[in-house]
């Protein structure tokens, strides 16, 4: 009978980093997804969680597609290939210590390293243009801020376009059908520094472009360059004055200025590569708009990036394999499908030209499957059960992955039996034991609150993790009104090489260090082991100055409070299992921004709303792993106390609530449910199923007097800190109300 053995993860021994999230870095993420190779670990680096394609920018402009048609989700993407994100932006690489630099001042281990950071098309020697202008590239601002313009300017809206290459006159042609789609009279000016417009393109072609031109009345000047970009006009080279509201640069090509200082070789700033895509450094591959083929120049266009992911994935894997690399030889020229406005383009290749509908419905389904590659992802398979298993095992597994942070612990029953038959603390300076957020210590004449906490993890960024686990620990040290003081680590590093080790080991200590220094407590030591994932956590002393602010002391008549947005659960969840949302459920937010929204809620430490509200609150904790519900009955329950809840005033992340109508939910929140759902009334839905949403990081949940809710209010809200109340305490009955 032939058995499969359940083995442990192999050791990871090698780093990959990819500076930025442009076309051949998506494909190669896509692709390494599909063949991962094993003991490598790969890192995208993007200043955003999704990337445009610039294929379908100029359809977006007119109106044609939605901007989630034109966004890649990096967040989905590197969850299907297994891969850590740092959202961040490169700002140099030091390559004698083999790592990139991040402007966090963060720095990555790379053996291997790859930059596609696109371009841009600023005009940073235009006085006023950093002030007043818009750059088309990078794209994603450029596109936020056309939609908020389309939306908020006049009906007779003036725009000046600098640059008249193809990309200046899609745009150009873009803009005025959308804006007479929705009943305005543009007036549009394209500017061309030089003699003529449309370099690199035939005759014929240039001809029926700037026929298009004409009939969309947008004027079309040569020979002139801007000379200042003020907020209502653009000064032109020639004396003349051009109104607009809107100033847009397309202008050429302009690499990002920090590849300067990498000592790589370049070409008018642009990466040098050869045919394997190797920079000078022989570690260090480039692709994309930012690199210069040297073998074989060519013009800046996403072609080129296309076609030289599968040469660049073959090439990184063989730099930390030790295989044999390709060479890349890119076609003399490419198929140029150009948008004229409405859903017609033109074609141009070879000198050859031709137009019509027709081929924009070619480009439209050459643009949608490729971004099909990054809508529904392949299921892998499933290591089958080993033949014969124990009853259960099944079950045991579940049918989705497990939760990390908090939607990793224990249920809230099997707890309580756990710690029920724990005896009172049996010596004079503790005390208390088990059930509130911390146990509470006299030392002589001071009180010390001592807790401990650590969170499984559910992203590849070691960095992340230990930032979250240190606020997450912190939050019971100042739920209970004291100042932190010292953190010892506990730290389980999964198998890796003693390079990749020490680098993981100290980036975790670096991360959760700087934590708890802002806190105003000392990391002291701790203790390391190696499993079979990540595992971070500490424990945490703090100081009381005062009274401690327990669970229990709430009263009737008291405003129950929260500070921080519920829903990590399921956003959670929902990355892990590489879910779709409904963008007409999630406000058109993408899995990625909304999980980018959660990430930047979590990190927020709770030390500035504990400080205002430890000396206000009757009663307070952090609401974590047993949700809101479950947090507010252990402070109800001791005291026969109920509640009554506006589900339309608690707060949500981003997205969170369309997520839970979609059905996703962390695997914790069955066991929630059973303990403590059954004291709920009234309610249901997605709002009722995030009251028993498993934090992780949650915000204070407090019990204060009514007669200072009103000063609790005013003072968060003058310390920019959030805080929403959500319901009142009540005499009983012992349930917890929604209305």
């Amino acid at each position: 009978m032939t058995r499969l053995m359940l083995t442990a993860p192999l050791p990871l021994t090698r780093d990959i980093v990819l500076i930025g999230g442009g076309h051949a870095h998506a494909l190669v993420l896509r692709m390494w997804g599909m063949d991962p190779l094993p003991g490598a670990r790969i890192t995208v680096v993007n200043p955003g969680p999704v990337a445009p394609y610039t294929g379908m920018l100029p359809g977006a402009v007119a109106g044609h597609y939605t901007r989630d048609a034109m966004m890649i989700d990096l967040i989905r993407l590197a969850r299907f290939a297994g891969a850590r994100v740092v959202l961040d932006r490169a700002c140099g690489i030091d390559r004698a210590a083999g790592q990139v630099v991040l402007t966090s001042g963060r720095r990555l281990r790379y053996d291997a390293a790859s930059i596609d950071i696109g371009i841009a098309s600023d005009l940073p020697d235009v006085p006023g243009y950093a002030e007043h202008g818009v750059a088309a590239k990078p794209l994603g601002t450029y596109a936020a801020r056309w939609e908020a313009f389309v939306q908020s300017c006049g009906p007779a809206p003036q725009l000046v376009i600098i640059g008249a290459g193809v990309g200046g006159l899609e745009l150009a042609l873009a803009s005025a059908h959308r804006l007479r789609a929705a009943g305005k009279t543009p007036r549009i000016t394209l500017l061309e520094r030089g003699a003529q417009a449309l370099p690199g393109v035939s005759a014929g072609t240039r001809n029926t472009l700037i026929a298009a031109l004409r009939d969309h009345g947008v004027q079309l000047l040569t020979g002139v360059s801007a000379a200042q970009v003020l907020a209502d006009a653009v000064l032109l080279t020639d004396g003349q004055r051009l109104a607009s509201d809107f100033t847009l640069s397309v202008a050429g090509a302009r690499p990002q200025d920090w590849l300067r200082d990498t000592g790589l070789a370049l070409t008018d700033g642009f990466v040098d590569v050869g045919p394997t895509l190797q920079t000078s450094d022989p570690a260090i591959f480039a692709a994309g708009d930012c690199a210069y083929l040297t073998h074989a120049p060519r013009p800046k266009a996403g072609v080129f990036a296309v076609r030289e992911a599968p040469v660049l994935l073959h090439n990184l894997r063989a730099a930390v394999s030790g295989g044999a690399l390709r060479g890349y030889a890119p076609q003399r020229d490419y198929l140029k499908l150009v948008s004229v406005g409405g859903k017609v383009a033109v074609a141009d290749k070879f000198g050859l030209r031709s137009g019509g509908a027709w081929l924009w419905r070619l480009k439209d389904r050459i643009d949608a499957k490729f971004m099909a590659k990054f809508a529904t992802y392949p299921a892998m398979p499933r290591p089958a059960l080993p033949q014969p298993h124990a009853g259960g095992l099944a079950e045991a597994i579940g049918d989705k992955p497990m939760c990390g942070g908090c939607g990793a612990k224990v249920g809230a029953g099997a707890l309580r039996a756990a710690l029920g038959g724990l005896p009172v603390p049996q010596r004079a300076d503790v005390l208390s034991g088990p059930g509130d957020d911390a146990a509470l210590l006299r030392i002589g004449g001071q009180q010390q609150v001592i807790t401990t906490d650590h969170l499984r993890s559910f992203c590849h960024d070691p960095a992340l993790m230990a930032r979250l686990a240190a606020v997450h620990a912190l939050g019971d040290i100042w739920a209970m009104g004291a100042d932190p003081q010292a953190a010892l680590a506990q730290i389980t590093l999964p198998r890796l090489s003693d390079a990749l080790q020490a680098d993981m080991l100290a980036e975790v200590m670096q991360a959760a260090t700087a934590v708890f220094r802002a806190a105003g407590a000392d990391v002291v030591g701790g203790h390391s082991s190696v499993g079979d994932e990540l595992t971070v956590g500490f424990t945490v002393t703090g100081l009381l100055t005062g009274p401690a602010r327990l669970k229990r002391g709430a009263q009737p008549g008291d405003a129950i409070v929260l500070t921080k947005p519920l829903g990590t659960g399921v956003v959670l969840a929902a990355e892990m299992a590489l879910v779709q949302p409904r963008l007409e459920l999630t406000g058109g937010l993408m899995l990625g921004e909304i999980w980018a929204a959660c990430i930047a809620s979590m990190e927020r430490p709770l030390a500035p709303a504990a400080a205002l509200l430890r000396t206000r609150a009757h009663a307070m904790t952090d609401v974590t792993g047993f949700g809101l519900a479950g947090h507010l009955w252990e402070m109800l329950e001791p005291s026969g106390l109920g509640a009554e809840l506006s589900l339309a005033a608690l707060p949500l992340l981003p997205g969170a609530e369309g997520l839970a109508a979609k059905g996703v939910a962390s695997t914790l929140a069955p066991s929630n449910r059973a303990a403590v759902g059954w004291q709920v009334e009234g309610g249901a839905g997605p709002r009722f199923d995030l009251l028993l949403d498993p934090q992780t990081c949650g915000g204070l949940l407090a019990c204060v007097p009514a007669g200072a809710l009103e000063a609790v209010l005013a003072e968060m809200a003058q310390a920019g800190e959030m805080v929403v109340q959500i319901g009142w305490v009540t005499a009983g009955p012992g349930r917890i109300i929604l209305d």
